[in-house]
Parts: structure tokens; sequence; C-alpha cells
């Protein structure tokens, strides 16, 4: 059973716990979050033109709409300012910005009605993040850029948390996906047919879950939860934000969700950077997450 808590006052070691359990947090937005979103909505309109980004779709061509993606989002991905504002997010929800890592931030878009669901606007079909080489303890954190509704944000599969399912992560290994697939995802439209781990037997969607937060607001959840792309109906195009957070204590110490179905190979632990200084993740502890991952 997943519960959803809004605004928990408890501290980080306490949601970590409840997050790898299968619960899900969110926060309402604060000014760390809303200075975040202003950043992003400067970069998006300045990419866009005169063009609303949220419907440009309507009045670009897809190859266009797909290469003006391809451009922001490396752009926002390494900008320095993400790196200053993270930290801040982070510190704000009460982590310890010493013993806590994160990912560089990720700008997603998932577009109306079926216009460019692949590749560089890939909509995601059920999944773990852990089936991506992401460690147990990997914490998600997503918001939203512009208001969202419940027919444009992802939904949680709540009864696979503890239930494991027949998935392609044994033929994943992040090194080589690294190597050979991520930089041709805007070459993707119409059909991507890059090898990601996918369900290998039926997933009942239902029940599930469908969080809405305020524009700055904050879903935190982890990353062994079963999530996907609702297939978006609202006639806008979704711009949200989401990075990877862990622990460093937890990291070494193996805690986290339990394994019940990824057997990938690889880690991605040395994309991870304290918060605090931007030093990456120690070697010796990102070695040890290299081999295969096996459930219980």
């Amino acid at each position: 059973m997943t519960n959803v808590l809004s605004n928990p006052s408890f501290d980080d070691a306490t949601r970590r716990e409840h997050l790898y359990r299968g619960d899900v947090m969110v926060y309402g937005a604060s000014p760390s979050t809303l200075a975040l979103v202003e950043f992003t909505r400067e970069l998006v309109e300045e990419a866009f033109g005169d063009l609303d980004p949220q419907l440009a779709q309507y009045a670009m061509d897809v190859h266009d709409f797909a290469a003006l993606l391809a451009e922001l989002k490396p752009r926002f991905i390494h900008h320095p300012r993400c790196k200053e504002l993270l930290p801040a997010v982070l510190s704000e929800r009460g982590c310890d910005l010493d013993r806590t890592y994160f990912d560089v931030p990720r700008l997603r878009t998932s577009t109306s009605d079926d216009y460019l669901t692949t590749g560089i606007a890939f909509a995601f079909h059920p999944h773990r993040d852990t089936w991506y080489s992401a460690p147990m303890c990997q914490t998600n954190w997503w918001m939203p850029v512009y208001p969202v509704t419940s027919d444009n944000v992802m939904a949680f599969h709540p009864k696979y948390m503890t239930q494991g399912i027949a998935n392609g992560s044994y033929r994943y290994d992040y090194a080589e996906w690294n190597r050979t697939s991520r930089q041709d995802a805007a070459k993707h439209i119409g059909r991507d047919t890059r090898d990601q781990p996918t369900p290998e037997e039926p997933v009942e969607l239902d029940p599930q879950v469908r969080v809405v937060p305020e524009v700055g607001g904050m879903m935190v959840f982890s990353g062994n939860q079963l999530h996907s792309s609702v297939p978006n109906t609202s006639g806008r195009t979704r711009f949200s934000i989401d990075f990877r957070v862990v622990d460093i204590d937890d990291v070494a110490a193996g805690r986290g969700s339990v394994n019940v179905d990824s057997r990938c190979t690889g880690t991605t632990l040395r994309d991870f950077h304290r918060a605090s200084d931007l030093a990456p993740m120690p070697e010796e502890l990102a070695a040890a997450y290299d081999g295969v991952a096996v459930p219980v």
C-alpha cells in the first residue's frame, strides 16, 4: 500500500525509511523550489521565443520540436545555476548537505495526444529506476514547472512495491547504455528502437496513484517504485524537473528498498555529487555496486 504524505514534518532519515517502504511525499512550493521554477521557465521560454511552450506543439513540426528539446535539455542539465539551486532545495527539506549526493537535474517534457512520445520526449512505460542501474537507496524528486493535472502527471502502481514482475533489466548495463544509446535520444521520432528495460509480462495498471503537485511543489518517491507516464490528454505539453538523491550512509550500509526483480549490471552512483561542495561519489562506494543486481 502506498501512502501519500502531505508536508510531513519528520526528519530526512525517517523520510527515507518511509520512501523505501513505498510511501510518497508531497511538499508545497517554497522559496527554493520557486527559484528553480523561475530559472527553468526563463530557459524554456527563451528557447520557444514567441510561442507558449505548453502549446508550441500545435505550431511546430515535430522534428523541429524535437531538435529544440535536444538543445534545450542539455543546456538545462549542465547549467551551473542548477548546481546552486538544487542544494538549496535539499537543505530546505532537511537534508544534511555533507551526507546527501544528487545527480544532475533533468528537464522532462510530455506532449499531448501522442505528438511526440519517443526519444527526447520518451513516454515511460511502467518501470522502476532500479531497472536502470539505480541503487536501491535512490529517491526521486519531481516538480512541475507549469500547472499540471491528473491527465499529464505520472502514475504509481503500488501493488508492485513488494511484488516482482518479469522485465528486461537483465539486458541492461549502465556503462554500455551511456556508450551507445543515451546520446541518440533526439534521433528517435515516431518509434524508439533503443533497448530499454520493459515489463515482460502483463502489468495491472490499476489500482494506481496519481499525485498532482502545485507549481513548485515537490513529489518525492523511491527509485524502486513502479511508475509510468500517464497518457497526456490535457491538450498541453507538460514541463517538469526531476533529480535523484542518495544518502551516503545508506549507500555505504547497503540500506534501501527491497530488490524484488532488478537484474541489471553497473551503477549510476558515479553520476552523483555531494550537495555541500559537488565532490564526486567516492569510487570505492560506487565500485561496490558494479556487479549484477540480485533480487531477494
